[in-house]
């Protein structure tokens, strides 16, 4: 349940709390006071879509906490997350947006995306929107529809496995048939592609090596220039002693008081390793000097191969490695051609068996929704005669279509408004006032089989007045036994139904507009009634009348 929703620079709404109380709460308001910012306010703390202009003018920043009560530690949407409701059940989300378009989101002062915080929303809160109604006139949402109240998800699971590896050889044959012409085009391209490829020889790793052999070729004589001038130094001449025996001279001479002190011994033996270093060194730079066998001839093919992977590299691929990938796609693609005819026959036999897999499955999910549908029909008709439409009748019309994602059923709800007329589209002759009750019925009845606590109504009344408008009022009261209720409307039926009641005031201090959100008691729900029933002018009677609707409303509560 929704206890507290804090706003904070939300739209014409400085700071505004407030404490919604189980059963059924009414919000009520003159147009455009902020009674559906309040709304866009719980559906952001829910992880609902927002823009930048949510943000009050002249704030930095907007924050919307929402703390709820009695939150179930397993529900869905936490799972993820790793947060748990506190010890007595209560769960606060929060999520404050600034001008950039960042979002800063908390469970119970985690840390958490707004995905996340969307998953945890939709298990706690569902807001039905005054153009929710108009989703009735989308066929396509109606299969959906059922398939929430039959809570068919495992049989729908079950055939969209069946339907994508169906779908997967579908789509394997259609690009093993091509005709005759395409076929050979294809096959004389990738002939070709395969010989280019193979004639390279490509070696992974190749073109680093080529790299450094054709770098160090292109500076050949700076290479050699350097080595032998390192040799010189070394190694010397015959006219000249180089470091090696001028450090071999050092050591003799220090070997002959080595024996005189430690110093002198410590001294003999750095000489020597680093005449033996020096020695080493020397061969080393001699065996390269040796080895480097530089030519021009050498220098014109490594720069000739080097441009050869250059151009196999645009056409096939940024690497080696991914011309040798695509050399491999080619022979594995021209092999599938050249064997089409035996794959095709194969993966004939394969679709059938897919085929029937499919049927079977579309069965048993068009079993199971015949099933919901007659169950939802009854509980539907039932909820419409209690919204006073009880010569409405209401059905679920099946028609087998082919398969497709959604299962092999094309599902609709028709409807006909008045006795002897016969059942049609809703969406060719339900008016408003109607698909509103219709989508109300249909929300009460899902609401039924889902765990969320909180219903929230934004003007769902809209074409709804007289008695009709009283029924809806008895639905929400009696809706909200089971359920807390939010609900925004202009109707006095209804706010005059609620338990608790909210005004939501506009006026204006120190030149900005401002938003206040007050509890009202019962004097102040009168003179609110009588406002909503007769506009500006509240006379004697409009308050006398309220307060009547308000005891008519409260008899009523207490007899349910």
């Amino acid at each position: 349940m929704l206890e507290l929703l804090h706003i904070e620079n939300i739209a014409v709404i400085e700071s505004a709390d407030i404490q919604f109380r189980p059963g059924f709460n009414a919000l009520t308001g003159e147009t455009g006071a902020g009674k559906s910012i309040v709304i866009d306010a719980m559906g952001a703390v829910l992880g609902g879509r927002t823009s930048r202009e949510l943000i009050r003018t002249g704030a930095e920043k907007a924050f919307v906490s929402a703390e709820f009560s009695h939150v179930p530690a397993d529900l869905p949407g936490l799972a993820e997350t790793g947060v748990t409701p506190d010890e007595d059940g209560n769960l606060l989300l929060q999520r404050e947006m600034t001008g950039d378009g960042k979002n800063l989101c908390r469970a119970n002062g985690r840390p958490i995306t707004v995905s996340q915080l969307r998953r945890i929303g939709a298990d706690l809160l569902n807001i039905h929107g005054q153009h929710d109604g108009q989703q009735l006139l989308d066929e396509e949402q109606h299969g959906a529809y059922l398939d929430r109240f039959g809570r068919t998800e495992a049989l729908l699971a079950a055939y969209r496995r069946e339907y994508d590896a169906m779908a997967e050889l579908q789509a394997n044959i259609r690009a093993l048939r091509m005709d005759e012409a395409e076929k050979a085009r294809r096959v004389d391209s990738l002939r070709f592609q395969i010989n280019e490829l193979e004639r390279a020889e490509l070696v992974p790793g190749e073109e680093e090596e080529l790299a450094a052999r054709r770098n160090l070729l292109r500076n050949g004589e700076k290479y050699m220039g350097a080595l032998s001038g390192a040799d010189y130094c070394l190694s010397g001449d015959d006219g000249a002693a180089g470091a090696v025996d001028r450090l071999r001279e050092a050591e003799d001479a220090m070997g002959t008081i080595r024996t005189l002190g430690d110093d002198l011994a410590e001294l003999y033996k750095r000489l020597e390793e680093l005449r033996c270093e020096a020695y080493d060194l020397a061969e080393i730079i001699r065996d390269k000097r040796a080895e480097f066998d530089f030519s021009p001839e050498e220098l014109d093919a490594v720069e000739s191969r080097s441009d050869q992977l250059y151009r196999l590299k645009k056409k096939y691929g940024a690497t080696v490695e991914d011309c040798l990938a695509y050399l491999d796609k080619c022979r594995a693609e021209l092999d599938a051609i050249e064997t089409a005819d035996d794959t095709l026959v194969r993966l004939e036999k394969q679709l059938k068996k897919a085929e029937t897999a499919v049927r079977a499955a579309g069965e048993e999910l068009t079993k199971a929704r015949k099933a919901a549908a007659k169950l939802l029909e009854d509980r539907i008709q039932k909820e419409l005669g209690d919204l006073d439409m009880h010569k409405v009748r209401f059905h679920i019309q099946f028609e087998e279509k082919a398969p497709a994602p959604d299962g092999c059923d094309g599902i609709r709800f028709l409807m006909s408004a008045n006795v002897g007329e016969d059942l049609r589209p809703i969406a060719k002759i339900a008016s408003g006032g109607e698909l509103a009750r219709i989508m109300l019925a249909l929300k009460n009845v899902l609401a039924e089989q889902e765990a969320i606590g909180t219903l929230v109504f934004d003007e769902v009344d809209t074409g709804v007045s007289g008695r009709a408008a009283q029924k809806v009022a008895e639905k929400l009261a009696q809706v909200s036994r089971r359920k807390q209720v939010l609900c925004v409307t202009h109707l006095p039926q209804l706010a005059a139904m609620a338990d608790t009641h909210f005004s939501v005031e506009k006026g204006e201090e120190k030149g900005r507009t401002f938003t206040h959100v007050v509890l009202l008691n019962r004097e102040a729900r009168k003179a609110e009634l009588a406002r909503i029933t007769g506009g500006s002018k509240i006379t004697e009677a409009l308050l006398a009348s309220a307060g009547e609707l308000l005891d008519a409303a409260e008899a009523y509560r207490k007899s349910i």
